[in-house]
């Protein structure tokens, strides 16, 4: 029998019996104001900036909102089945953590602690390449956890080489390609704060603790820590990459890679002729393109251009359980959620983390059945209505 993850209502409810509340808002839209009230302006800034005047992370809220779920009555969802199958792995909810790096200036545990809590529930975690901790803690801590692995694709093609080398024998079994940073965007909250971890050597673990990296150091990182981070933002990016360059990509790593990032449907055409195996529609939370799409309309058209070539996964804009049952009736197999995790990380460790997704799946587990589904693969664009703007 499937997991009933609708049941942690009912933990939640038992426990108040004894007195007991939760430690964390069940709605999570709550958590960025907690996390405000706990955490420093930098790191909150970091984490829930956008790019410009946060345009583009309004649309991303406004374009779910718009869509409406249509309710369907008297179907049997007594029995339901949340489990998906993503780039050839059985998964038991169409929900993964989406890659968020620096997560030390959120909380001490940083990244093994989300990657533990994502392995407890069973869902992915995607570790990105800026994150605190090196790769290979990551996977020890999440066991024998599902884990993908997020890259920021470097100038230097031997240090991105390592990379590919390291994560696969790490066990991390799928590359998500992040294509939508070959800059840093214009982000006025860290600009205000004149704020940005990598200056720090946050975010920079991976980098560090890399052969091929340290390699083109004159002095060891101990002895040279500055050099070391002025070299990391030489190569951390590269806005010169084009189409044709996918194919290192392909030579050097031999499981599923997903482009991050896409939200033409041209450019899924690309990605498809290039041989990829899937695309995340992202507009990377609206932390790069001011005055963007928004990631919910930019879908539709990407997952027909992707037809059956490629697997769509959604992001940007997930706060709920209904988001994510809108973003899978528009067509993604899966969502990423990013930001409410790490509020919650940053709250509670990895029990936070942990709150989260159970949330989230609890309250989409809920919306599935109320809306006359008891699975995933059901779902159309004729269970929504979209209200004019």
């Amino acid at each position: 029998m499937a997991k009933h993850w609708a049941d942690f209502q009912y933990e939640i409810y038992l426990h108040g019996m004894t007195g007991a509340v939760p430690r964390l808002p069940t709605d999570l839209t709550r958590l960025e104001e907690l996390t405000a009230q706990r955490l420093g302006p930098g790191p909150v800034g970091y984490v829930a900036g956008s790019a410009g005047t946060g345009s583009t992370a309004d649309a991303n809220r406004a374009a779910l909102d718009r869509r409406r779920i249509v309710p369907r009555m008297l179907r049997d969802v007594h029995e339901r089945d949340l489990s998906v199958e993503v780039l050839s792995r059985a998964l038991p909810a169409p929900l993964a953590l989406a890659p968020v790096g620096v997560l030390s200036i959120m909380h001490p545990d940083a990244e093994p602690a989300a990657a533990r809590a994502a392995a407890t529930q069973g869902v992915p975690y995607i570790l990105s390449s800026a994150s605190s901790t090196p790769m290979e803690q990551v996977a020890e801590a999440m066991g024998d956890g599902e884990r993908w692995f997020q890259l920021y694709w470097a100038k230097d093609r031997e240090v991105t080489r390592s990379f590919l080398n390291r994560a696969k024998a790490a066990g991390y079994t799928a590359l998500f390609v992040t294509l939508d940073t070959p800059l840093l965007a214009w982000r006025p909250r860290d600009l205000d704060q004149a704020y940005l971890p990598f200056l720090h050597g946050v975010g920079t673990a991976n980098y560090f603790t890399d052969p091929a990296f340290r390699a083109g150091l004159a002095k060891p990182v101990h002895e040279d820590p500055d050099a070391a981070v002025m070299h990391f933002v030489g190569m951390f990016a590269d806005p010169a990459k084009t189409w044709p360059d996918l194919a290192f990509l392909r030579e050097n790593w031999d499981g599923p890679i997903v482009l991050k990032g896409i939200l033409h449907p041209d450019d899924a055409l690309r990605a498809a002729e290039a041989g990829v195996d899937g695309v995340v529609v992202s507009n990377h939370g609206g932390r790069q393109v001011a005055g963007s799409v928004a990631a919910a309309d930019a879908l539709p058209r990407v997952v027909e251009a992707a037809a059956d070539r490629l697997t769509v996964l959604f992001d940007s804009g997930i706060r709920t359980g209904d988001d994510i049952f809108k973003a899978l009736a528009l067509g993604a197999k899966s969502v990423l959620v990013g930001r409410p995790y790490a509020y919650g990380l940053g709250l509670d460790g990895q029990a936070g983390v942990e709150h989260v997704i159970r949330c989230l799946l609890a309250e989409f587990d809920l919306t599935l059945a109320l809306s006359g589904h008891s699975r995933p693969g059901t779902l159309t664009a004729d269970d929504l209505i979209k209200e004019s703007a």
